[in-house]
């Protein structure tokens, strides 16, 4: 069992800067892959970026590449989206997520989920 916890969201200008992290319990936190995904209102929970078990093979959807950063710090158990540039398209909650399976995309794959945070980007 993993239970996640995200915080770091809030309003931001557009071309700011915010750090969202991820705080995970369970003994197992090492070995799973981490993702984050987001979900704008009346849309689907989209993929942004996923790392595996030491962040040196990471993934990321195509409208943040460049500009987003996971990251990954497992002896605090914890994973961290650096988002740069942020544009107003990139509103949405943020979730955190675990996968045991290497090269999750889809949500369906992804077992644990915590609870999301809000970020907004003002225009």
């Amino acid at each position: 069992q993993v239970q996640l916890v995200e915080s770091g969201g809030g309003l931001v200008q557009a071309g700011g800067s915010l750090r969202l992290s991820c705080a995970a319990s369970g003994r197992t936190f090492r070995s799973y892959i981490m993702g984050w995904f987001r979900q704008a209102p009346g849309k689907e929970r989209d993929f942004v970026a996923a790392s595996n078990w030491n962040a040196g093979s990471t993934d990321y959807a195509v409208s943040v590449k460049g500009r987003f950063t996971i990251s990954r710090d497992n002896a605090k158990k914890t994973v961290y989206l650096e988002m740069n540039s942020l544009k107003p398209e990139d509103t949405a909650v943020y979730y955190c997520a675990a996968s045991s399976r290497y090269g999750a995309r889809g949500a369906s794959e992804y077992d644990y989920w915590g609870q999301g945070t809000q970020v907004t980007v003002s225009s």
